[in-house]
């Protein structure tokens, strides 16, 4: 289109530093079986979707919905045993962990997270102007307490990232290890638990007014709601308002609010898919063991192996030739040669061993 006459012009360059930093990206081929972004397997149960189309014919679409979510706030608290003054809700848990560093990070202020971790901490913090301060695991991906101490008490963040159980590497860390990094920081230590369901311990069991510690969950993989978007943090209700009052007004529309609001209703289903998925993996983990793979234990809903003999890139490559479709984290720092796979049906999870005793064959 010719633009107007006097009007056209260079525009504007955005913020310098963000091409410093690409955009979090899964990428996507054509494939029979995709087991590369930790979704889960199985579909929302028929009956959620049926009370969710009955409960859409009652929303008046053409107002603003309840801008403080109070409905699905007092579900989720009656859920977590905590008062909604203790739930902030959000569109993923990706907004939630936005509006921590918009409200405790910014310049001038620093956030602590342990790599490898979800790229997304450093990510959303260097998009909030918020400086890093980042740790290093050790090489089977367990945090060094010690070291990690030592660093927090130097560095002084303003927040502190725990993936629990962490991706990529499906670690999960204990309660003293978390009480040893809530000690050790004045800062808010926030443990992101997406995965928190396929773990043995939580950190919420921590989580209490006036400990410095927040829990962020999401709808995206036990509840098989990643297409809807929808997270949320357990955590003081002191940093609740916080995180109030950097959210967008209405940023929560009414038919999440109540496809959440729901979806508690079902927890029977959601347990039952946790633990199909919890058998499916560690069933992954065994026939990888016997293979000629190095595996990393997982608590999560994922495995993280590197081929002994063949580089990963290529081991991705032989697989996708066999329509199977896993994350390549070969290039990530520290997770050199290294592939994450997502734990699909029995099904699924049977095309991707068969296809990777062809490629490592």
């Amino acid at each position: 289109m010719t633009p107007p006459a006097g009007l056209a012009r260079p525009l504007p360059p955005p913020r310098a530093d963000l091409g410093l930093r690409q955009g979090y990206h899964s990428p996507q081929v054509p494939v029979e079986v995709r087991l590369n972004t930790n979704e889960s397997p199985y579909p929302p149960p028929p009956e959620w979707l049926e009370a969710l189309v009955a409960q859409a014919r009652n929303i008046a679409f053409n107002r603003y919905p309840d801008r403080a979510a109070r409905g699905l706030r007092e579900a989720l608290g009656q859920w977590h045993g905590v008062p909604p003054e203790q739930v902030f809700a959000a569109n993923g848990s990706n907004e939630v962990l936005q509006s921590v560093c918009l409200a405790y990070g910014g310049a001038g202020r620093k956030a602590a997270m342990f790599e490898p971790t979800y790229a997304l901490h450093a990510h959303i913090a260097h998009l909030t102007g918020t400086g890093l301060v980042q740790g290093q695991r050790r090489p089977d991906f367990t945090l060094d307490v010690t070291a990690a101490t030592e660093l927090l008490e130097q560095e002084d963040p303003a927040v502190v990232f725990l993936c629990s159980p962490n991706n990529p590497t499906g670690l999960a860390e204990d309660a003293s290890t978390v009480s040893s990094i809530v000690a050790a920081t004045a800062g808010l230590v926030v443990v992101d638990e997406a995965y928190g369901q396929f773990a043995s311990w939580s950190a919420l069991e921590l989580v209490a007014e006036g400990v410095p510690l927040a829990v962020v969950r999401t709808y995206s993989k036990t509840w098989s709601m990643a297409g809807l978007r929808l997270g949320y943090l357990i955590g003081p209700s002191e940093v609740v308002k916080a995180l109030e009052r950097v959210a967008l007004p209405y940023h929560l529309d009414a038919l999440k609010q109540a496809a959440g609001r729901l979806a508690l209703g079902f927890s029977a289903q959601m347990e039952h898919r946790v633990a199909s998925v919890v058998a499916e993996r560690d069933r992954l983990v065994a026939a990888l063991s016997r293979m000629p793979v190095q595996v990393w234990p997982s608590q999560a809903n994922f495995v993280l192996w590197r081929p002994r003999q063949r580089r990963g890139q290529e081991v991705w490559q032989g697989l996708v030739a066999r329509s199977v479709l896993v994350r390549d984290t070969s290039s990530w720092p520290g997770l050199q040669g290294c592939l994450r796979t997502t734990v699909g049906t029995r099904e699924e999870n049977d095309r991707f061993l068969s296809a990777l005793a062809e490629v490592l064959a």
